[in-house]
């Protein structure tokens, strides 16, 4: 394999720098173009254009993806992450040309791109697993990697229902999906965005941070609403207050 026709993965942003203090492990990103490969989302649906960086929300979104408005104000951002879907989609083709079932072409590329030294990978900061064949990839990557962790958000639960996972590939259900009745029907850890740490405590549920529930938690936890909301919006509004809340607590 060439070295340009691999996969690019990313270093942690602020938000994953400090789960990886805690724990002293190395940590890499896979990142997918967001809304254009999450089949399943709805509340968080939004894409930016491939070109121009224009973001369109859903019909039914409630809250903007914070990873759609990363790749509007970045062009690099956008290479990259289509970048890795072409050349997932690539793979996939010749897998389904040869009838394959453990995905060898796909699986392979993965494996082969991925970075020398990481201890945790977080699968899709932006994106989900768009098809059964795309899961099955990764499934195999993971079992070909048992000392690593790869962690992931998805609210492609339609797809991970029909497969028994590794251990080290550790699923967090996205509520606020298409089959969100899936999460309850399957007992999956989930996370829930909020717009409030009172609107946590009254779910009783924790905020997590750092992604250290994602990534080595069990129980169920929320997510702060965050990113860049549309102007005027009842998400902005909470994200507003947020932001106030935040800056007094660290004054």
């Amino acid at each position: 394999m060439k070295m340009m026709d691999k996969l690019k993965f990313g270093d942690p942003n602020a938000k994953l720098k400090k789960m990886i203090k805690k724990v002293g492990l190395v940590l890499k990103t896979f990142t997918l173009p967001a809304g254009h490969t999450c089949p399943a989302a709805k509340d968080c649906f939004s894409r930016a254009d491939r070109e121009t960086g224009k973001v369109t929300d859903g019909p039914d979104t409630v809250f903007r993806c914070f990873m759609a408005s990363a790749e509007a104000r970045s062009p690099s951002l956008r290479k990259l992450v289509w970048h890795n879907l072409e050349l997932i989609k690539e793979a996939l083709k010749r897998d389904a040309q040869a009838g394959f079932e453990n995905m060898p072409h796909t699986s392979q590329l993965i494996h082969k791109s991925l970075p020398k030294k990481f201890d945790i990978m977080r699968v899709h900061v932006g994106g989900d697993y768009f098809s059964r064949e795309y899961l099955m990839a990764w499934i195999e990557v993971a079992k070909r990697n048992p000392d690593k962790v790869f962690y992931s958000y998805s609210k492609s639960l339609h797809l991970f229902k029909q497969f028994a996972l590794p251990e080290n590939l550790v699923l967090t259900a996205s509520r606020g999906g298409k089959y969100d009745e899936l999460i309850d029907l399957h007992a999956w850890k989930e996370a829930v965005v909020v717009y409030s740490e009172k609107e946590a405590a009254d779910k009783g549920l924790e905020i997590d941070h750092d992604d250290e529930h994602a990534a080595f938690g069990e129980d169920d936890f929320a997510l702060l609403i965050h990113g860049t909301q549309p102007k005027g919006s009842a998400a902005a509004v909470a994200l507003k207050e947020v932001k106030r809340l935040a800056k007094i607590a660290s004054a």
